[in-house]
């Protein structure tokens, strides 16, 4: 059987982990994002460099997409590309908010519509949400809002492949030590060891365990429709 995983942002982090895990199962991955990732465990690789932060990606690339999927007999497509904006609800610009909506929602929407024609039963939809998906903090205002309708967008999902024999999750994962993470918080060891704390193990999350939730999630239709926390268990407050 030929089984392809299409992921957007698959070139570092959470992405570049689960294209590995994906093709040591004998996936088919195809990357989209504007960095080539490193090819150090990923075989059957293909590199579409894509902006998908800009809204006529599409018409550049949705027929090359198409063509690379076509001979597949099982498509796993995950959503995993993010943008993390320091904003609040009193100063975030319509332009940044507008790039990270399209980036976080909008572009999710337009690949679901390039692929699910050559989607067959058996294969999956999967969104990287985040734990700001069902809940916000302060300066994360635009992230926090496109987090939420990426989680709507998920419910939607569902209901409109109602029998066509094609699942869909929202995996939302804690504190992970990725790149944007660290971007995030300028590289500051006080400011992760506080992110750290939070959850039940006084650990973050490595992308390896992401991913693997991310695999669990491809090939469980049971959790059809759901919004799986993988955050080690989160102090609340």
């Amino acid at each position: 059987m030929n089984k392809v995983l299409v992921i957007t942002g698959g070139s570092r982090g959470i992405g570049l982990a689960t294209a590995k895990q994906f093709s040591g199962e004998g996936y088919q991955v195809i990357n989209l994002s504007r960095q080539q990732p490193a090819l150090d465990g990923i075989s059957h690789l293909t590199h579409l460099s894509i902006d998908l932060a800009d809204i006529n990606w599409p018409n550049a690339h949705s027929k090359t997409l198409i063509d690379l999927v076509k001979s597949a007999d099982q498509i796993t497509l995950i959503h995993n590309a993010a943008f993390l904006a320091k904003d609040s609800i009193s100063d975030v610009q319509a332009p940044s908010f507008q790039q990270v909506m399209q980036l976080n929602v909008i572009a999710a929407s337009q690949l679901n519509q390039i692929l699910l024609p050559s989607m067959k039963v058996g294969s999956s939809i999967i969104y990287v949400s985040s734990t700001l998906g069902e809940k916000a903090v302060a300066n994360t205002c635009s992230y926090v809002s496109s987090k939420h309708a990426q989680i709507g967008l998920m419910k939607a999902t569902c209901q409109d492949l109602m029998g066509q024999g094609i699942h869909t999750a929202a995996v939302c994962p804690g504190f992970t030590d990725t790149e944007m993470l660290r971007e995030h918080v300028g590289h500051d060891e006080q400011v992760l060891e506080h992110f750290s704390g939070l959850s039940s193990f006084k650990r973050l999350l490595q992308p390896e365990e992401i991913a693997n939730t991310l695999w669990f999630c491809a090939n469980n239709p049971a959790i059809n429709g759901a919004v799986i926390h993988a955050n080690l268990g989160q102090l609340e407050n």
